[in-house]
């Protein structure tokens, strides 16, 4: 028979997976307290919960949710870096894991599947979200205000052709 706080820690893990976008396998061995702050008050800044759980209870948790297969990324001491948005946890363990050797991103679950180290770091690559928003509805702009440029030309070049046929007839009247 589970403990209630085997049971309780089990549940809160999978609420916090279930509430999350994304959520990060974390290893951390060999850092110290100093840096271990640091890389909380990094992930609080981006709104990213971290947090460390026991493997046995991550696992179990993991099994009920379906996606057991992020289990095979937990070795060793892990913990876990929670978020709504799928790309701030990936950019900010990257950038301390270049800082700070001892930390790495192990694997994790992105929108219910599990993703390996490299989709994380291919994630983490992306740019940030305002920048791809701008992106698409620049991409949405452009053909737009290419019609627009088309049909503002139309009434200027049927100026331009009456223009033309005027200075004709003046020149043919002249002569």
């Amino acid at each position: 028979m589970p403990k209630p706080e085997k049971i309780e820690a089990v549940s809160e893990f999978k609420k916090r997976l279930e509430n999350s976008e994304v959520a990060v396998i974390t290893k951390y061995v060999g850092i110290n307290v100093a840096q271990v702050s640091e890389l909380r008050n990094k992930l609080r800044e981006a709104g990213v919960e971290f947090k460390v759980y026991k493997n046995t209870l991550a696992r179990r948790a993991l099994r009920e949710m379906g996606v057991e297969a992020a289990a095979d990324f937990m070795e060793g001491p892990t913990a876990w870096a929670f978020s709504k948005d799928p790309v701030a946890p990936a950019k900010i363990l990257k950038q301390f894991a270049g800082e700070v050797k001892f930390v790495s991103m192990a694997g994790g679950v992105l929108s219910g599947r599990v993703v390996t180290a490299a989709q994380l770091e291919s994630l983490a690559g992306l740019p940030p979200r305002e920048q791809l928003l701008a992106m698409v509805v620049g991409t949405i702009a452009a053909p737009l205000s290419g019609f627009v440029g088309v049909l503002n030309a139309l009434p200027r070049n049927l100026v331009n052709v009456l223009d033309q046929i005027r200075k004709q007839k003046e020149g043919a009247a002249a002569a």
